[in-house]
């Protein structure tokens, strides 16, 4: 890994804490290497494309890197259910790559969401999505494709370490949504990291106050980190329990 520079951003309003001023540091990177990303991931840092970041807030730590502890994993009782009622969905793993299917799910998916959630809405560009989910990715970058029957449904991008996974980001066919997809994305991700042996899952930022972003404690056990360490500070983690 090489870097090509770091950079603290101005306070601006916080996208999941209305009331809270938010601030990211980044770090913008040639390709990752998969050692490397695993220290990062340790220490609370996400990626997309070339940018690898995290929160550097100064008056606010309620973004909360989180860990799922993935050989102890037991899907709760409801997640059973989200995967019974997804036993039809037939889930491929493969290089990241974009499609004239990926782009149009994409973006119906953010008409949705900007309808009923208030999300700024976002067109996607094929450019731009492999700026985003693909570059800087080579060694680390994969796609879970879920088809039901041939129809494309729902994409999950993933990034994979040497002992752990990184759950990116995943949209889905708004007509899928009752059948919880996110939540079947994550167990299915969940499971392939079981089978291969790996230690860790990290799924972002849990914002205990913030509905969108507190179910991710209901992936137990976790272990959350204690703060976001300075450079040559080891980071620490703790272990949660199930919201």
């Amino acid at each position: 890994m090489r870097e090509l520079f770091r950079v603290v951003e101005e306070p601006r309003p916080c996208s999941y804490l209305p009331a809270e001023r938010a601030s990211l540091e980044y770090r913008i990177v040639t390709r990752l290497g998969r050692n490397d990303y695993e220290e990062l991931l340790a220490r609370g840092y996400r990626r997309f494309g070339h940018q690898l970041f995290r929160p550097a807030c100064r008056q606010c730590q309620q973004c909360v890197s989180v860990r799922v502890l993935v050989q102890e994993f037991l899907p709760s009782r409801s997640q059973r259910r989200v995967l019974r009622q997804n036993a039809h969905i037939r889930a491929v793993r493969q290089p990241v790559f974009v499609t004239s299917a990926h782009l149009d799910l994409f973006n119906r998916y953010h008409r949705f969401m900007a309808q009923h959630r208030g999300w700024q809405r976002d067109l996607i560009t094929r450019e731009s999505y492999l700026e985003s989910f693909a570059l800087g990715g080579e060694d680390v970058a994969w796609q879970w494709m879920f088809y039901e029957q041939d129809r494309l449904a729902g994409v999950a991008l993933m990034d994979e370490a040497d002992e752990s996974i990184s759950l990116v980001y995943c949209f889905y066919d708004p007509e899928w949504r009752a059948l919880s997809p996110g939540t079947f994305a994550i167990l299915t991700q969940l499971e392939y990291a079981r089978r291969k042996q790996l230690r860790y899952a990290y799924p972002g930022y849990w914002i205990a106050s913030c509905p969108s972003m507190g179910y991710k404690s209901r992936f137990s056990p976790y272990e959350r980190l204690k703060r976001h360490p300075a450079e040559r500070e080891a980071p620490v983690w703790v272990r949660g329990e199930r919201a």
